[in-house]
């Protein structure tokens, strides 16, 4: 960590200008990432990141700068700049800091430097090998294995002084299936705010011949059909509907600026009575779970949608400070190199009392669908297109046959509005999630939830 004498320096420098508030983010972080694919070993990386990022607001105005040279003199002059930057000039001297005294969500058990490259690799080995015994339709099979070890110190000018220390796994294996002529694509992957003792808890085999049975199922499968229809979205990854195309639309970078569909909506119904949602960024080793949120301020249970009521949006200081209210803990940033926005930890829909079995009788004909894959989406407006890796067939209220190249297609506001069903099955899936303040690490779920009506894209 830094000498808080350098900490110090570095707030008094910077406020010895136009600023009103000054903040120091400190970064030690160890990565180690291994990939595989064809069988064979394609990257083996570790290494170490450090660096400190200074931010000075005057107002609304901020300067941002950062820098990886730890050195005194490089400190000194990075905190030197940024006040000349900012301009003016005054006397200041650097209140006591207070240290937050917080206890951590999760105990790490085995942290990431205890195994060796080999060890974690062979993970891989035994994971490549499941993939491909699933069929012999699979060609192709790519895995990854990543773990995090972030230290972070956060001061500023109020005296504030907050540590955290944030230990990540992750796993992730794509298969490839051959059928008809064509290639798809199965994933799966899963995540957790934990050490090694990850792999007691989770099976990267049972990743991978589940990577490996979305392929070969949509070889297998019909294509889609096309048109307005009532759709069942899955629990756990069927989520990223909601962080995608809503989600997003609830952070204050949006709202503060006017660009986003909830604007002013606080109090007003915006969703089916059926929908409750939160952003819970204290979900014990959950993988969007941290301590505090990167300025420091400690995170909490955002209850966002309450019954179909907007209830509140995700906050950081500077967009707090436009909007008049108080940070929610919802400030993150990939790193010391970005400077932090209102972003989301592990965002879901809650669970509801609906049967997923009576969800499906109820539709005379629609769409399941039970995994999400790529799409794009346009926060202001809440458009979305997105695609659909394994979906069914929902007929007189069974659910008949597999389909593929399905896409759902909509506006998050409309959907929301259009939730008649929502079951008690809640689980989360785990992401990355990019936005103006760099890739994070991000859950999100919910339980099933019927759409009463829906355009799907397909080829009949």
């Amino acid at each position: 960590m830094l000498e808080e004498r350098i900490v110090r320096f570095l707030l008094e420098e910077a406020m010895q200008s136009k600023a009103d508030f000054a903040e120091v983010f400190y970064e030690n972080r160890l990565v180690t990432k291994i990939s595989m694919e064809d069988s064979k070993m394609q990257a083996a990386i570790r290494g170490r990141e450090r660096g400190v990022g200074l931010r000075l607001y005057d107002g609304l105005n901020t300067i941002y700068v950062y820098t990886s040279d730890l050195t005194e003199p490089s400190l000194r002059s990075l905190a030197r700049r940024a006040a000349q930057a900012l301009g003016g000039g005054k006397d200041y001297h650097q209140p006591p800091f207070v240290p937050q005294e917080l206890s951590p969500y999760y105990t790490v058990e085995i942290f990431p430097d205890r195994w060796s490259m080999k060890q974690k690799a062979d993970f891989l080995r035994e994971a490549d090998e499941a993939a491909r015994e699933h069929s012999d339709k699979i060609s192709q099979v790519a895995l990854f294995h990543l773990d995090t070890d972030q230290e972070v110190l956060i001061a500023n000018s109020e005296g504030l002084w907050a540590q955290d220390r944030r230990v990540r796994t992750r796993f992730g294996v794509s298969s490839i299936a051959q059928g008809d002529g064509e290639l798809h694509t199965g994933f799966a992957s899963n995540g957790a705010s934990m050490g090694l003792e990850y792999y007691e808890h989770y099976n990267p085999n049972a990743l991978a011949k589940e990577a490996s049975r979305i392929a070969v199922l949509a070889a297998g499968a019909d294509y889609a059909p096309s048109g307005k229809m009532p759709v069942i979205m899955d629990n756990a990854f069927g989520g990223v509907l909601f962080h995608e195309a809503c989600g997003h639309s609830l952070e204050a970078s949006f709202i503060s600026k006017g660009t986003s569909v909830f604007t002013d909506k606080l109090g007003e119904k915006i969703a089916s009575s059926k929908v409750s949602a939160y952003d819970d960024g204290t979900i014990p080793g959950e993988w969007g779970t941290t301590l505090i949120d990167d300025e420091g301020t400690p995170t909490q249970n955002n209850l966002l949608i309450e019954n179909g009521i907007l209830k509140s949006y995700l906050v950081d200081r500077l967009h707090a400070r436009r909007m008049g209210t108080h940070s929610t803990g919802s400030a993150r940033r990939e790193s010391y190199r970005y400077a932090p926005t209102s972003r989301m930890n592990n965002t879901f829909i809650a669970a509801g009392q609906d049967s997923f079995e009576e969800m499906v009788a109820g539709v005379e004909y629609g769409l399941y669908a039970k995994t999400l894959g790529g799409g794009s989406v346009n926060p202001a407006s809440g458009d979305f297109n997105f695609q659909v890796s394994e979906a069914y067939l929902i007929e007189n209220g069974k659910i008949t046959k597999p389909l593929r190249g399905a896409a759902l297609i909509g506006k998050g506001s409309e959907v929301l509005e259009k939730i008649d069903a929502v079951s008690s099955d809640l689980k989360l899936g785990q992401g990355m999630c990019g936005a103006a303040s760099g890739m994070i690490p991000a859950s999100l779920g919910q339980p099933q939830v019927r759409i009463s009506e829906l355009t799907v894209g397909g080829r009949e």
